[in-house]
């Protein structure tokens, strides 16, 4: 689908990469409806894309995916407002020893990315189906290709993620809906804290600038491929560990030597959830993942 031909329904959009997600798609002519949990950012958001392309159709509508009602009233909203376009980008942080997480983190963090998404597409299919042609666009992470030490909670929920959108591609197949899959690797958003900016140093990882995510988000919304990682040895590693996970392991020493090395109270897991990337970026959970 050509992004001039495209009206979005972005999630998470108030978030690093849905920021730069949202310009990057409205630049190329696609018409956004932005959506998260703070109705302020939103709207703030929504002007600022006005004012830099006063002629784009942009339009949010807030809401906390975590909650049915919520997920009923967007997708109505969306349907009113002829999206063709869902693109799953909310999500929420977890990273740690998996033995320090508490049991209502997880809980969280699976509802967040990996629930709130299934049930979203869901809501919207019969919609999507109707039209002459759709995307569905789920924003996950190399991790759902590529675990790594510290981020078991994150990479189940991406893992899923990838494989909800690899059954649904080919359940839909020869239909008009056409089922993506984004893999970013490090992003330098405030997704992620201090503990996961030092993780990312002692283990070589690089990050990307969020512009990157965004630009490689237009190009895979304008072609058919059904999946793409960003980065490299990333990529290539996560298309090793899908073929021979084994092969993988040992060259994650570093990691576990980080992820075991001393760790301040800062980095400790805190039991308050947190339900978006819209409300999480600075705060939750203080151990969030360096994936996004």
């Amino acid at each position: 689908m050509r992004a001039i031909d495209a009206r979005v329904l972005l999630t998470g959009a108030s978030g690093g990469i849905g920021r730069a997600g949202a310009q990057a798609l409205t630049k190329a002519g696609a018409a956004v409806m932005l959506t998260g949990r703070s109705a302020e950012a939103l709207a703030a958001l929504a002007d600022e894309i006005r004012d830099t392309r006063p002629r784009t159709d942009v339009q949010w509508h807030d809401a906390d995916l975590t909650r049915s009602a919520d997920i009923a009233a967007l997708s109505a909203a969306a349907q009113a407002w002829n999206v063709n376009v869902l693109v799953n980008n909310a999500g929420q942080p977890s990273f740690g020893p998996f033995s320090e997480f508490e049991p209502a983190h997880v809980e969280q963090v699976l509802r967040t990315n990996l629930l709130a998404p299934i049930l979203l597409t869901h809501a919207m299919l019969p919609w999507l189906a109707r039209r002459p042609a759709a995307n569905v666009i789920q924003v996950g992470s190399v991790l759902g290709r590529l675990a790594l030490p510290g981020f078991s909670v994150y990479s189940a929920g991406k893992f899923g993620l990838r494989g909800f959108s690899e059954a649904l591609r080919r359940e839909l197949a020869g239909s008009g809906v056409r089922v993506q899959y984004l893999g970013p690797r490090s992003t330098r958003t405030r997704f992620n804290d201090a503990a996961v900016l030092a993780y990312n140093e002692a283990t070589g990882t690089a990050m990307d600038e969020p512009a990157r995510v965004a630009a490689a988000l237009v190009e895979l919304l304008e072609s058919d491929a059904a999946e793409r990682f960003l980065g490299f040895p990333e990529s290539l590693a996560a298309r090793v560990n899908g073929l021979a996970p084994t092969l993988v392991d040992g060259g994650l020493r570093r990691h576990r030597a980080a992820l075991a090395g001393p760790r301040t109270e800062a980095t400790r897991v805190d039991p308050a959830p947190a339900t978006s990337e819209s409300s999480i970026e600075s705060s939750a959970h203080r151990t969030p993942p360096s994936r996004r």
